[in-house]
């Protein structure tokens, strides 16, 4: 059963019980994708580390290294 699928019968069976509609799916990707960000540079900045550019930063040491 795919997800447009399984959402359609949610639905179905919502208005069957006099309940909300379900979310559509993926309706809130954007906003756990953001929520995501912002908790690992909650992590990042309390374990003392930079948090914005880490991968950057990562990338020239590594290539500053090989360079030697």
């Amino acid at each position: 059963m795919s997800i447009t699928q399984q959402y359609l019968l949610d639905t179905y069976r919502a208005r069957l019980h006099g309940e909300p509609d379900p979310p559509a799916p993926g309706r809130h990707d954007r906003d756990l994708m953001r929520e995501l960000r912002d908790y690992r540079r909650l992590r990042a900045v309390l374990a003392e580390r930079p948090a914005r550019g880490r991968l950057r930063h990562l990338l020239e040491r590594w290539l500053r290294l090989r360079a030697l």
